[in-house]
Formats: structure tokens, C-alpha cells, sequence
């Protein structure tokens, strides 16, 4: 984020003396290169090493590089009109290394799942057809008194269940088929919620305040299945470490999934238990609640998420100038959601299913003396997809669509084997191929 950058496959950064890197406080710095097309010749552009990227061709985005009219912060990128001639005709384009590198601002630096293929689950159309359920999407089994039990039996809860059945039950459905990584649901859930905007150097140090990211991987093999089988004929600590050290860069030519990942409204939250002064809870709805004014910032909630999707305030953004943030001063506040507080310093905070939307819902309903009818129910997310990747309802209607998609056989947990019993469920990636 923050700034544009010219796009690169692997072999070609290699032979050109190009580069990635991981400093030591775990942010992402890459070479600066020259780009000549036409005799015309950019300087000094940021270098992002993309998988996938065809052998022979590089990519910069336009719009960046203003540098008239606008604060400085904001004087960001470099500006690709200067190379751009007719978007009908071919260009030759030299590209050779110059000295430094540049500071970016990157919220994911693994771009594998080396192997973890119970985390973004897929099979190929063909599978889909032909096998059982239990072949491309089986239930994680733990071992009981040494007897393998599905990790949904009631017999290996730590916590005794309770009646959910009692009213509304919200759960959110995400369909990897149909999820694109546009990003339109983090922006929504941004404007919602009041998420501040922390600046380049506290995303360079994993303090970015997304109550919703999209996690994108690419395979390390020619496709997911094949890194799955790698992982699995790993043996031996010396070959390990070499093999999973291969494993951490993206093929050539690889597969791509992607994955939006909130809080996952745990029933069994292993946040609410540690947290010492019960500032995190679970409501009769199914969320996961945070309150504000209890929390003291001890962070034991984010350390224990298995999911890590526990923001926390590190400055108090909307009273910073540091952050040139719109919250700091009166025109600014104009565009916050009055339903929605406002964090302070030192709070943990996180995704909380819109409850303030749901809340409406439920009291319009109660207003006018009817029922809720199946799609009235939204959070910022499920309302802004566009292809309908994201659907937000009562489970305990069991005519809505998001109670039958909890029955369809693609649907799965996230980390199911931990045990947390999640209220956001997703459903297996089908890839019309005959290979996964």
C-alpha cells in the first residue's frame, strides 16, 4: 500500500540484480530500478517482486506521483505518465537496477501456504462430482483417550455447549469461489466502523488497524494439491528445513487463491477466557463482543486469537496530528458513523459483525410489529460484494440462506482443528480443472 511500484517476475529480478527483502524489525524493502521506454527514462522506481508475473514484461500502475496541490505525506509514488504514449501499441522498455532501497508498506510478506491446504480448502470439479465429502473436505480429528474423534463431537469441548436456539444467531457465509480479492469489503468495513488509517510507518510495524483483511497466497507448486503432497513426503529434519525453505516462494507459474479472514465470532473464544477483566464476551447472537471502557489493554486477547484479527491502539489517532487523519478536526468528524464509537489509545478493538446494523434491524422489525424477513439482516462487508461471495444471516431461520449454506457440503471452519466453534464459515474452492 502507500505506493506504486514496478512489478517483476522472479527470474527476471535475479538476472537483473533486483531484489526483496525482510529487515530485521520484519517490514518489506525492495532494489529501486530505471525504466527506459522511447528514450524516456523513469528513475528511481520502487521494485515489487510478483508472482506469476510473466518472464519478459514489468507492470506500473498509473495514478501515483502528483506532486502539486498536496501535503507532503501525501506526495506518494512516481508519477508512469510520463512513459505513456497510445495503450494500442507495443513498447520496448529497459529496465536496469539503481542504488537504494525503498521502504514499503506491506500487510502480508508470506505469500505460500507451504503445504497448509486445510486453511483455503480446494478441489477440482471432477473431485467434486465424483467423491465423497470426506476425500476434499474432511472434519479434523483429534485423538481422545488415543481414539481419533471428529473435532465437531460435543466429547472433546472444552467448555459445555448452552441453547443457541433462543432467538437470533448470526453467522456470516464466505464463498472462495466467488471471491476475487477486490477489497471493496475492507473499504466498507473501514467506513462503517470508524477505522483509522495509521500511516505507512506503523503498517511497516504490523500496527495497521483493519477490522477485515484478504489473505492471498499463491501455490510454491504448480498448484495447491501439489504443495499439499510436498508437505506430506517431508521427512527428516536436515531435508526439512531445506524443502520448506523452497516452499516459501511462489512457483512460476502458480495458482492463486484468496481468502477474507474477520473475527471469527468464536462460541468457544479463546480470547474471552484470558482476558483479565472480561472486557471481551459472548452475546446471546452469536458475536463476539468488545467493551471499550473495560479494556485495559493487555493484548492477552491478540496473543491468544489463532486468527490474529485483534487491532490494537497504539496513539490516540483521532486527537494526532501526527497522522493527518480526518478525525482531527470538526469538518473532518463529519464523515464518522455517529452509531459507531470512536477508539481511544491503549484499546484493543476487531470486527464486531456490525452489531450496531443488526441492532437497527431488529428494532425496525420490532417497530413496525412484523418479522425480520431472510436478507434484511447485513454487515458493512456482505452488503458491499458484489458477487455475492459474502452472505450475513440468522442460522436460526432455518429457511435463510445462510442456515442452508451451513448444511451445503463445501462448507468448512477455519482452523477447525483448534476447536474454537467459529460463526463465520467458508466454503471449499472448486476449480473447474482436472487438476487442484
Amino acid at each position: 500500500s502507500w505506493d506504486n511500484y514496478l512489478t517483476i517476475s522472479r527470474a527476471d529480478a535475479e538476472a537483473l540484480g533486483l531484489k526483496n527483502e525482510h529487515v530485521a524489525d520484519g517490514a518489506l524493502n525492495g532494489s529501486y530500478a530505471n525504466v527506459t521506454v522511447n528514450g524516456t527514462t523513469l528513475e528511481n522506481v520502487p521494485v515489487m517482486i510478483q508472482p506469476g508475473q510473466a518472464k519478459g514484461s514489468v507492470g506500473l500502475a498509473f495514478g501515483y506521483g502528483r506532486r502539486i496541490g498536496l501535503k507532503s505525506e501525501m506526495k506518494t509514488g512516481v508519477n508512469a505518465y510520463v512513459l505513456y504514449q497510445d495503450f494500442n501499441n507495443v513498447q520496448n522498455v529497459s529496465v536496469t537496477a539503481a542504488s537504494g532501497m525503498h521502504e514499503f508498506a506491506s500487510v502480508q510478506l508470506h505469500n505460500t501456504l507451504m503445504g497448509r491446504g486445510d486453511i483455503i480448502k480446494e478441489t477440482t470439479l471432477e473431485i467434486f462430482n465424483t467423491k465423497d465429502k470426506s476425500v476434499w473436505n474432511a472434519v479434523p480429528v483429534v485423538s481422545l483417550n488415543h481414539v481419533e474423534t471428529p473435532v465437531s463431537s460435543p466429547e472433546v469441548d472444552l467448555w459445555d455447549e448452552f441453547d443457541r436456539s433462543i432467538g437470533h444467531h448470526f453467522n456470516l457465509s464466505i464463498d472462495l469461489n466467488a471471491c476475487t480479492g477486490c477489497g471493496a469489503c475492507v473499504i466498507a468495513c473501514h467506513a462503517e466502523n470508524n477505522v483509522p488509517v495509521v500511516g505507512k510507518e506503523e503498517v511497516r510495524k504490523s500496527r495497521d488497524m483493519h477490522w477485515l483483511r484478504i489473505d492471498r497466497y499463491y501455490s510454491s507448486e504448480e498448484s495447491f494439491e501439489g504443495d499439499n503432497e510436498k508437505k506430506e513426503n517431508i521427512s527428516g529434519l536436515g531435508s526439512s528445513l531445506s524443502e520448506f525453505g523452497e516452499m516459501e516462494h511462489a512457483s512460476e507459474n502458480p495458482q492463486v487463491a484468496f481468502q477474507p479472514v474477520m473475527c471469527q465470532h468464536c462460541n468457544h473464544a479463546p480470547c474471552e477466557t484470558v482476558c483479565p477483566v472480561a472486557a471481551t464476551s459472548h452475546g446471546r447472537q452469536g458475536q463476539n463482543h468488545m467493551a471499550y471502557n473495560r479494556c485495559v489493554g493487555t493484548r492477552y486477547c491478540a496473543n491468544n486469537c489463532p486468527y490474529k484479527v485483534r487491532r490494537f491502539n497504539w496513539f490516540l489517532y483521532s486527537q494526532n496530528d501526527e497522522f493527518d487523519y480526518h478525525m482531527n478536526d470538526d469538518l473532518g468528524r463529519m464523515v464518522l458513523n455517529p452509531d459507531v464509537v470512536v477508539r481511544s489509545r491503549g484499546v484493543m478493538e476487531k470486527c464486531s459483525m456490525c452489531i450496531q446494523k443488526t441492532q437497527k434491524t431488529i428494532l425496525d422489525a420490532k417497530r413496525d410489529g412484523r418479522e425480520i424477513k431472510d436478507g434484511e439482516f447485513q454487515t458493512a462487508c456482505s452488503a458491499a460484494c458484489n458477487n455475492g461471495a459474502m452472505v450475513f444471516g440468522d442460522i436460526n431461520d432455518k429457511e435463510s440462506k445462510v442456515a442452508k449454506l451451513l448444511e451445503d457440503k463445501r462448507m468448512y471452519h477455519l482452523l477447525e482443528h483448534v476447536g474454537t466453534k467459529p460463526n463465520v464459515q467458508y466454503h471449499t474452492k472448486v476449480r473447474n480443472t482436472t487438476e487442484a
